[in-house]
């Protein structure tokens, strides 16, 4: 997979994709980052990226120019253009691994007041949203993106299989409580089930265990599935004429 970051400061990227896991994945040719500055697809003496926005207001807004040449040179035939934006579609795991089929990313990360709505509409293919909280800008929300996109690529992770049993992954709930040595810890024993050795009982444990935690803790989840087909359907709905 390969992912582009368009970026007006690459160099807050450096420690999130130059270390742990994503770190390994790039030494073993999984994944191609590339950092890209916007204001290298600037043609005056500033470098100039924003301007302010028509209609007057605060703050100031990305130009389209920049972005537009700079997708361009970046887009292959396979691509798919993210831009990072709090009015995006909230990032769920299910996001997460349909992006991590994908074999080309590039993911603008807004700054300032925002980016020029003609990138929205001709540009991006999808717009995401880390969820309803404002960052100073799209980089960390990108970064996120991409490490639980690229953690998600077959053997980056080294077992595959313990994906399954994550939060929202599988049965969509929440994990199951982990326990690891000492049995008793300050009073406190591991539940007797998980040292049985019987994988069927633990197998049922488990179960019972993540449906009362997203119960408890998340019970929205039982019914996201169809909140979420009707927000797209009342989306589409509220902005017909995007493309």
């Amino acid at each position: 997979m390969r992912l582009d970051f368009l970026t007006l400061f690459p160099e807050m990227f450096s420690g999130p994709l130059t270390e742990s896991i994503i770190a390994r994945a790039r030494t073993r040719g999984m994944v191609e980052i590339q950092l890209i500055n916007l204001r290298d697809f600037t043609h005056d003496p500033r470098r100039t990226v924003d301007d302010r926005p028509f209609g007057g207001g605060a703050g100031m807004v990305l130009k389209p120019e920049p972005l537009f040449e700079a997708v361009t040179s970046l887009r292959t035939p396979g691509a798919k253009v993210i831009m990072m934006t709090p009015q995006g579609t909230r990032f769920r795991q299910n996001v997460a691994e349909q992006l991590a089929r994908e074999s080309h990313l590039i993911l603008i990360c807004g700054h300032y007041e925002g980016v020029d709505e003609r990138v929205r509409q001709t540009l991006a293919d999808m717009e995401i949203s880390l969820g309803d909280f404002i960052l100073t800008s799209g980089n960390l929300a990108a970064m996120a993106v991409a490490d639980a996109v690229i953690r998600l690529l077959p053997g980056v992770l080294g077992c595959d299989e313990s994906i399954a049993c994550e939060s929202f992954s599988g049965n969509g709930l929440l994990e199951y409580p982990q326990y690891t040595r000492p049995a008793e810890f300050k009073g406190m024993a591991v539940p007797e089930v998980l040292m049985s050795g019987d994988h069927s009982r633990i197998g049922i444990w488990r179960c019972e265990q993540s449906l009362v935690r997203t119960i408890s803790r998340r019970p929205e989840i039982l019914c996201e599935p169809l909140a979420e087909t009707n927000d797209e359907s009342d989306s589409e709905k509220a902005d017909p004429g995007k493309p």
